[in-house]
Formats: C-alpha cells, structure tokens, sequence
C-alpha cells in the first residue's frame, strides 16, 4: 500500500510505482494517490490531492475529507488482505496517523520523502522512530539526523533527479510554448494546491505589471498544475491579460523562462535543479502563520536555501509579498549585472548534493526487502 496527499507526492509516487511494478510485477499497489499514481499502475482508493492545502488553519473546512480518506485506508489496513509494507510520501500530519495505525495492525511502515524535521517539528522524529520501520532520506544531511535519533535510514537521493530527466532543453522549451528565442520570458507558478493560488495569484499579477511596465518586450507564461482548476486562475489573472497559460507544461516554463516567480514548494527546486533564478513568495493566514514561526528552526521557507544553508534566492512573505514588492525585486535581479548568474551558480551545487538518478529503483529495492520480497 502507498499513501501520497498531494500533488508532488503523487509525482514522485508514481516513479515509485513504475520502479515497484519493474522490479515485482506480481505484486498489487493499491492506495490513496493521483492521476499519475494510477497510471503508473497502482489501484486508487482514494484521491485527496486536490484537496491538499497549504498551512495548518487551512485545513480545518477539509478534515471531513482526510477522515473519511483515513477510515477507508485503516479498512485496508486491518482487512484480511493487509499489505505486506505501507509507504507514506511526505503529508505527514495524515500519513503519520497512518503510520500509527499501520503499525498497530503489524504492518511495517516505510517513509519516503520524510518531514522536514530539521526545519520545523522537531519532536516528530520520536514519532517517526515508533512507527515508521524505515526512512528513506532524499537530503544526504537527514541520514545523520535520524541516525542520531536512533531510525532506520537509508539515502537514496532526492526523485526530482529522476522527474526531471525528461524535461527539455531551453530551446525545445521555448518552441513548446510558443515563445521566441529571444525573448524575456518570465514564468509564473502559483502552486499546486487552490490556496496558494488564491492567495499568491493576485501579487504575481500586479508584479506582472510592474515588470511590464519597464520590460515592455517581457513575455509571461504561468504554468498551471493539473490541481488546480482554470478557471480559479482566469479569475484572478483577469481577462485580455498579458500572462498565457500553460497546461500541464510545468518544466517547460521553467525551462523556457528568464527568471521566474515562484509560490515556496517543491517547485521552487525543480527550477533551481533546472538552473532557473527566481524570486520565491508565500502567504498563508495570519494564525497560521504565527503557528509557524513559533516552530520554525532557520529563517528561510525555499528548498533552495535551506538546502544551501544560505539565502540563495530572494523570498518574499506575507505582508513583504505585494505586487509591488514582487515585481521590483525581479526587475533588480534582471537589471543587476551578475545577478541572475549568481543563483544559477549556487544552484549548479545542488546537483551533487541530492544523489544521482535511479532514485526510484533504489526506492523500491528497499521497499521490496521491507516487505520481505525478493525481486
């Protein structure tokens, strides 16, 4: 069984899944997932990404949905048929519940893609270490972590590595989208969740304008998850804009763009494993954002920087994400001399810091020994 609650998990699910399928064909995947899950080969039980939010007070309207989404997966749990291991993707306010439960009913519990715990949440490493049988870390850092604290770990690199090895080059990018060779580009990705948008959307327009405004040749492409309804981003971009929309091109726009503007997620890496400069913004409520500052272990929200450990890109929160605010900084990078070249040289240290491809054979590998199957 595998369990992933949101768009980027039901990414990297799925390459699981292909490695799974490639290395055990006999074997059932079934559990909670998305389209990319399930076409990879795993039975859907249930789907909540499009559900998935952003922040802590958010989520308060959806629990009905993750209740009953955890009801149906406990059922699977403790049913005649129980799964040989479970694997949980990230979400760990839902999937370490699972966990729970999974290890109640004997089930051994494998984590891919663990919290972040050496950025916030500290203490749910003891959670981790009663419940969950093996963590698979995608940082090399989180292998000394939970070492330390006494989990069962093993790196197998970041899947990004492998999500990305099909993304194009600048040039057939920029011929996907329609986009002259020599034109400014600017990109814009507003999450993946229907939250994010609403509330990153209206500054990354108003930035429009202002980087139109002194950059009238600027063109600029948004790149919509496919989380996220069309309609939910026209109404916020207007009508008769300057922004197109992109569907489902997520790293053709990073690939194709100058510079991008970018909502604080797993996005914000791809473009940096993709050598994009950005300007990373993020708003959530005001009691959410309270919760988080008071667990918040370093000053920074983008994988970037707290990967590198130091401020990489430039981040805009809260009250700091204006229009205004966003569209400025973006025009001092693209004004500043040197300046877009200095993210892309910090970004190129990335790449030997997240693994080499095959994340995904790896994974399964492990998997597969946890569950006490040889392939």
């Amino acid at each position: 069984m595998l369990a992933a609650g949101e768009a980027s998990g039901d990414l990297h699910g799925a390459a699981l899944c292909r490695a799974l399928r490639a290395e055990a064909p006999g074997y059932r995947l079934y559990g909670m997932g998305g389209a990319r899950m399930a076409d990879a080969g795993m039975d859907l039980l249930v789907d909540v990404t499009a559900a998935a939010v952003a922040g802590g007070t958010e989520a308060l309207n959806r629990i009905p949905v993750f209740y009953r989404a955890y009801r149906r997966l406990r059922r699977a749990l403790d049913g005649a048929r129980r799964p040989r291991v479970l694997v949980v993707i990230d979400s760990p306010e839902f999937n370490l519940r699972l966990a729970r439960a999974a290890r109640r009913a004997g089930v051994p519990v494998v984590y891919f893609i663990p919290p972040q715990v050496w950025v916030w949440r500290s203490w749910r490493v003891k959670t981790i270490r009663r419940v969950v049988s093996l963590v698979l870390a995608v940082f090399p850092f989180e292998t000394a972590l939970y070492r330390r604290a006494g989990v069962p770990v093993e790196f197998v690199g970041h899947p990004l590595l492998d999500a990305l090895a099909g993304a194009p080059d600048r040039a057939a990018a920029r011929r996907q989208l329609g986009l002259d060779d020599r034109a400014l580009v600017i990109g814009l990705l507003p999450g993946s969740r229907r939250e994010e948008v609403e509330r990153v959307l209206p500054a990354m327009r108003e930035g429009v304008t202002t980087i139109g405004a002194a950059r009238r040749e600027a063109r600029f492409v948004l790149a919509l998850a496919p989380t996220v309804e069309l309609t939910a981003v026209e109404r916020r971009l207007g009508a008769g804009g300057p922004v197109a929309i992109a569907h489902d091109r997520t790293h053709a726009v990073m690939r194709a763009a100058d510079l991008l503007l970018v909502a604080s997620g797993t996005a914000t890496l791809e473009a940096a494993l993709l050598g994009t400069p950005m300007v990373v913004c993020y708003r959530v409520s005001r009691l959410t954002e309270l919760m988080v500052r008071s667990l918040m272990r370093v000053p920074w929200i983008s994988l970037p920087n707290l990967t590198l450990g130091r401020a990489v890109v430039p981040e805009l929160t809260q009250e700091a994400a204006t229009g205004e605010r966003l569209g400025r900084e973006a025009l001092r990078l693209l004004d500043t001399p040197g300046a877009l070249d200095t993210q892309r040289a910090a970004f190129s240290e990335l790449q030997g810091q997240l693994g080499a491809p095959g994340v995904g054979a790896r994974a399964a590998r492990l998997v597969l020994s946890e569950a006490g199957v040889v392939s």
